[in-house]
């Protein structure tokens, strides 16, 4: 389960190039560079503000260089887009096929990636009695974690 903390960033690189390999998939200097800016957010992040780090090394780059490396990352299976928040997080490569649910903090944007095959099962099959198929992007649930309810509660 990722909830937020610091990935060990010269580790899930290695990792990264690693799955591109075996799926033979490019994982080019550019999107290395763009997914590193990723992991360097403890926070989901926006293409704009990774558009403007991107830009403190190469200040030719524009919305195109990011949405396109930002895709590859999302199809590759190595970032999620968050659309509640219109913003990406690193996929926690713990996870055996990609977390299904997504449990996002309203007050402080903090992403918790899980899968629970159980939960996944029943909205398949719930969605199915509407014949209805579901698709394998994650499930996002908005709500408040632990430390802005206490918060929220306190005040």
């Amino acid at each position: 389960m990722y909830s937020g903390a610091m990935r060990p960033v010269a580790k899930t690189l290695r990792f990264a190039e690693t799955l591109c390999e075996e799926k033979g998939l490019s994982l080019t200097p550019l999107r290395r560079e763009v997914f590193s800016l990723v992991l360097g957010h403890k926070a989901p992040v926006g293409a704009y503000e990774l558009l403007d780090e991107l830009k403190q090394g190469k200040p030719n780059a524009a919305p195109v260089t990011i949405y396109r490396a930002l895709d590859f990352l999302v199809d590759a299976g190595l970032v999620h887009r968050l659309a509640a928040l219109n913003a990406y997080t690193a996929c926690d490569t713990q996870l055996p096929g990609h977390g299904g649910l997504m449990l996002i903090c309203g007050g402080c944007s903090n992403v918790i990636e899980f899968e629970d095959a159980a939960v996944e099962a029943s909205i398949t099959s719930s969605a199915a009695g509407f014949n209805f198929q579901t698709s394998s992007e994650p499930v996002e649930v908005r709500g408040l974690c632990q430390a802005c309810k206490e918060e929220r509660d306190t005040h």
